[in-house]
């Protein structure tokens, strides 16, 4: 047997298999091979979208089931015994894997992350492989975990899951890395966690490792909704049973469960008697987990703060998307720095969360509007004469017509696409939320008319609103359609089918904003739900541009000698009252609002005006890129771009044209490096084939339609050498591509479809050509004719 004439999967089940097994480790519970751990990034081409390629390893070997622990990169006799390291290196530090092998049948390369002398990697023969105790024991030792009890929690089982859920990639890590802490002693742990990748379940996960050691005997899960509890505690945490978990109501304390789930407010007051979190002792709690911990947690000031402070010998871990992080307020102040993080950016790049288009809008008045002299608004106010732009409107100044042109461009788009696309609309406050509604409504009159709740406004001070929250996050529920909304659904609520986020307000807080964009970067494939799209009438998406959007939290809280060292506490306007949204008093007044309750003369707070000519001046739409961004150029300079990067020349690109053998692999390869055809030719207007696009849009090269292109190569008449059926079949294989483009014919089933499935069986088709190396030769030689390749 000659090792070079043997397959990489060959390689692996006849030398690399025998090798581990022969090590000790058990083939069916420690080791998985070809291991996809994520999606593939979902790249959006227009209305369409495709998914890039996902990350695999040939290898993930487990001291325990979701400990991973090794990594193999697998490769034929033909290369080096190290020639996969680079790549088996950044699987491992996605993964968090601290032994790195590779292999080509001969021996292992092994890379060890946990020594210190030097010798990162030495070669092992394949009968030295470590043992699954060998590698176990030195990761213990590099983390220093190194008792009987700090072994005992790291080591613990994961909840065995009937349905066969196993948890991602990420949440392994959250949750390994925060069993480590706690192992070690760390008694303020923090999470951070992108909106939409399962913190519950990374916390369900958490908990029962701990629980089950026995050595986090009573625990308090802490949320800030009301929902969130009967949820978490019906959803995730469900297989602890109902007999020892209990939702604290009401303030009545009962000390008989072992996990309590609670309201931030529901175990505080302003009355210091009332604190119902006292009735617990002390030392009650072994382990209290801290839901969306951004919302005021730390804030030395705030009410569940004191709660905090009140349990401190239990360990306290905190979840957020977002960690507050300004010159006033920081969690890592209170938590330290994140014991793991994974951001909005890995998520899409990774395919676990949905992309976002931006489609930018600015109307005639957004850069300021200034009244007539001695103008009257609509309820007799003389309006103040300054000038007004987006900071003022409709919180200082309300414009009619500038909020029917938001809603008409709002309905346009869903008429483009989907009417029935989950939208949400933030509205500066509650009076607004209620106006664009009406707005809204009188542009979907329609719809409005057969199903009264199309469009709703969702804000906590209205109880039908409130009552339609369940069925606007409903997946099975098509109505309400749209929802207006101020804080109510920023953060909390689990939003899966929402396609469109309408900002219509003046968001300046990072945490506020990736807070709203969560709503939408759910994915449900199955129902058509990928990517999302941010309309954005604020300008508020030019926060996707400053350095503290995404990545790594910075703390950033810089005090003088004068200042103390824990951070002030910060007006937080997100903090809610009884699990509810915040009440603005702005925001509720009279129909007349220049007159109050008791019917005297008060303060004008908001001008209305109406009868102002307003208009769009500028739209824009924008891609997320292959690097995380929004694409700020035209998407045809920055198609070009990228393309030059991948071909030197025409010349080459041509080369690689012809030499591909599925054009599909490489225009998905095209897709992967950023060059959007779908979208290209949205923006180009003209319906071009792929080749012609890439070559018009990189080379300047002249453009023919598939039309023009087809009827060349009928014109050439090259189909005289064939028989009359194989002439039949390429003249319809012609016809297809001239209606859906070179792709369709390049399907292994392309002979099944109409018409061709009516000229006869596809084994008959084939044997007009000979044989079916001679099918697909005549099928490249029909590419070739269709691009006058020679």
């Amino acid at each position: 047997m000659n090792k070079k004439d043997l397959s990489e999967r060959d390689i692996c089940t006849k030398f690399i298999n025998p090798a581990i097994q022969k090590a000790g480790w058990n083939m069916r519970t420690q080791v998985r091979e070809e291991v996809s751990f994520t999606d593939g990034r979902i790249i959006v081409q227009g209305k369409m979208y495709t998914r890039g390629k996902s990350k695999r390893a040939d290898y993930i070997l487990y001291y325990k089931s979701n400990i991973p622990i090794a990594i193999i990169e697998a490769k034929d006799n033909k290369k080096a015994v190290g020639h996969g390291m680079q790549q088996a290196l950044e699987y491992s530090g996605i993964l968090q894997i601290p032994f790195v092998f590779t292999s080509n049948g001969d021996s292992f390369v092994f890379h060890d992350k946990t020594r210190s002398d030097g010798t990162l990697e030495e070669e092992l023969t394949l009968d030295n492989f470590p043992s699954p105790e060998t590698l176990w024991n030195k990761y213990l030792k590099h983390t220093n975990i190194d008792t009987p009890e700090a072994k005992e929690i790291v080591e613990k089982d994961y909840y065995a899951d009937d349905s066969g859920m196993t948890p991602r990639y990420y949440q392994q890590n959250a949750v390994n890395r925060t069993l480590e802490a706690v192992a070690k002693g760390q008694d303020k742990i923090i999470l951070v966690m992108a909106t939409g990748t399962g913190k519950t379940y990374t916390a369900f996960n958490i908990i029962w490792r701990l629980w089950k050691t026995g050595i986090k005997k009573r625990i308090l899960f802490l949320a800030d909704r009301n929902a969130l509890l009967t949820q978490t505690k019906n959803g995730d945490f469900s297989p602890f049973g109902n007999d020892i978990m209990h939702i604290i109501k009401n303030r009545k304390i009962d000390k008989s469960y072992q996990i309590y789930f609670a309201l931030y407010q529901g175990l505080t007051s302003t009355d210091e008697d009332k604190n119902a979190y006292k009735e617990f002792s002390k030392d009650f709690f072994d382990l209290i987990v801290i839901d969306e911990c951004h919302r005021g947690s730390a804030s030395e000031a705030s009410a569940w703060r004191d709660v905090l402070t009140y349990f401190d010998s239990a360990t306290q871990i905190g979840l957020t998307a977002t960690p507050k992080e300004t010159k006033d307020v920081s969690n890592m102040e209170y938590f330290g720095e994140p014991v793991y993080t994974y951001s909005l950016k890995q998520g899409i790049s990774d395919g676990f969360l949905a992309p976002y288009k931006v489609v930018r809008i600015t109307t005639n008045v957004d850069e300021g509007w200034r009244p007539t002299a001695g103008l009257i608004d609509k309820y007799g106010n003389e309006v103040e004469d300054r000038i007004y732009n987006l900071k003022d409107y409709d919180r200082k100044l309300a414009i009619d017509e500038r909020t029917e042109v938001v809603a008409k461009k709002i309905t346009e788009c869903l008429k483009a696409t989907d009417r029935f696309a989950k939208t949400i609309v933030f509205c500066v406050d509650i009076d607004h939320a209620n106006r664009m509604r009406q707005a809204l409504i009188n542009e979907n009159a329609d719809l409005v008319a057969k199903h009264w709740n199309y469009c709703v406004k969702i804000t906590g001070d209205d109880e039908v609103g409130k009552q339609e929250l369940d069925n606007f996050t409903d997946v099975e529920e098509r109505f309400p359609v749209i929802a207006t909304t101020s804080k109510m659904l920023t953060t909390g609520i689990d939003t899966k089918m929402v396609k469109v986020i309408v900002l219509e307000s003046n968001i300046q807080s990072v945490t506020e904003f990736k807070q709203i964009i969560g709503r939408g970067t759910r994915i449900r494939e199955a129902e058509g739900k990928v990517f999302f799209t941010i309309m954005d009438f604020r300008k508020a998406t030019n926060i996707f541009a400053r350095p503290d959007f995404d990545g790594d939290p910075v703390q950033i809280y810089e005090p003088t000698p004068d200042e103390p060292v824990v951070p002030p506490e910060e007006e937080d306007n997100t903090q809610p009252t009884n699990g509810e949204e915040p009440l603005n008093p702005d925001d509720f007044r009279p129909t007349n609002p220049n007159i109050d309750i008791e019917g005297g003369e008060t303060e004008v707070t908001k001008y209305y005006v109406n009868n102002i000519p307003v208009s769009v001046v500028n739209e824009r739409v924008q891609y997320y890129g292959k690097d995380g961004k929004l694409i700020t150029e035209s998407l045809k300079d920055y198609s070009k771009k990228n393309i030059e990067k991948e071909f030197t020349s025409l010349d080459d690109f041509i080369q690689k044209w012809n030499d591909s053998e599925k054009k599909e692999e490489l225009i998905k390869e095209l897709a992967e490096h950023g060059v959007l055809l779908e979208a290209l030719r949205e923006e180009v207007g003209q319906d071009l084939d792929d080749f012609d696009l890439i070559c018009h849009i990189a080379f300047d090269q002249p453009a023919l339609t598939r039309q023009e292109r087809a009827n060349n190569v009928r014109k050439r008449n090259y189909f005289a050498k064939y028989s009359e059926t194989a002439q039949k079949v390429l003249n319809s294989l012609l016809d297809k591509y001239e209606q859906e483009g070179i792709t369709s014919i390049e399907q292994g089933s392309i002979l099944k479809v109409q018409p061709l499935n009516q000229m006869g069986s596809a084994v008959e088709l084939v044997r007009a050509f000979g044989k079916k190396k001679d099918f697909e030769q005549a099928i490249k030689e029909l590419e070739n004719e269709i691009y006058n390749i020679a």
